[in-house]
């Protein structure tokens, strides 16, 4: 159980959050984390146990949807860690919204209970960098955030298969075959097998900036928010079929 090792936690009354900046934030290196999550047991054990990882520096805590809004304005962070059934607005709603705002708006993990939620689809529609479950170890849900801080994305491949079976995120039609490039194909479809830049560009024997100008351009023609929205795009168009890597 994720709140098992919470002794240490900053405790917080039953209606307020944890909005606790800290003196490392936004120290060279660290990735800053606002944790969302209406239970207060799950909350106090991530902020515990993610604040002892390398490299993350949780600098608040969010009751909901509204709180996780308005405290992103305030403590900018770098990655939002959201849950997504929460009360007065859910995670989905609260998603859509930091992502819609100004510039350079926070990442969004969502973290769920269940791999096949279908709430978890609309999160990524809404914008979402990916999810994490939550049973997974501290360790890798620290590494999801490091990850998605870092550009790259996160998603589960039997979630993905889930998610575009499920139903459609409405951009199927934004990818005609012509309008990538060879090059642009092949990095799209290594995205879509969960490789990380550096992976695409030894795989390529190209450079690292190469792969980021390749991802770039591969956005911006599929219209995607993200990463994981591409890669969504790419299966629902057939450019990727699962199980095919080749």
């Amino acid at each position: 159980m994720i709140g098992s090792q919470a002794g240490a936690a900053v405790a917080t009354g039953p209606h307020t959050s944890a909005a606790v900046e800290t003196d490392t934030a936004g120290a060279s290196g660290c990735t800053t984390l606002l944790i969302a999550d209406d239970d207060a047991v799950t909350r106090t054990g991530l902020r515990t146990l993610l604040s002892m990882q390398p490299g993350i520096v949780v600098v608040g805590e969010a009751v909901d949807g509204i709180e996780a809004v308005e405290l992103a304005g305030q403590l900018r962070p770098d990655v939002v860690l959201m849950d997504v059934r929460m009360p007065r607005r859910n995670g989905i709603e609260a998603t859509r919204q930091l992502l819609a705002g100004p510039a350079d708006p926070p990442k969004v993990v969502v973290i769920t209970t269940f791999e096949n939620d279908d709430y978890v689809t609309a999160a990524l529609s809404a914008g979402a960098s990916g999810f994490v479950l939550k049973r997974l170890p501290v360790p890798k849900i620290a590494e999801a955030v490091r990850v998605v801080a870092a550009g790259e994305a996160i998603l589960f491949p039997a979630a993905l298969r889930q998610l575009v079976t499920a139903r459609p995120l409405g951009s199927a039609e934004a990818l005609p075959r012509a309008a990538l490039t060879g090059r642009e194909e092949e990095v799209l479809r290594l995205m879509a097998t969960g490789r990380s830049n550096p992976d695409i560009a030894e795989s390529c024997r190209v450079s690292l900036e190469t792969v980021k100008t390749h991802v770039g351009n591969v956005l911006t023609k599929l219209g995607a928010q993200n990463r994981t929205h591409a890669v969504v795009i790419a299966y629902e168009t057939g450019l990727v079929v699962p199980g095919v890597t080749g």
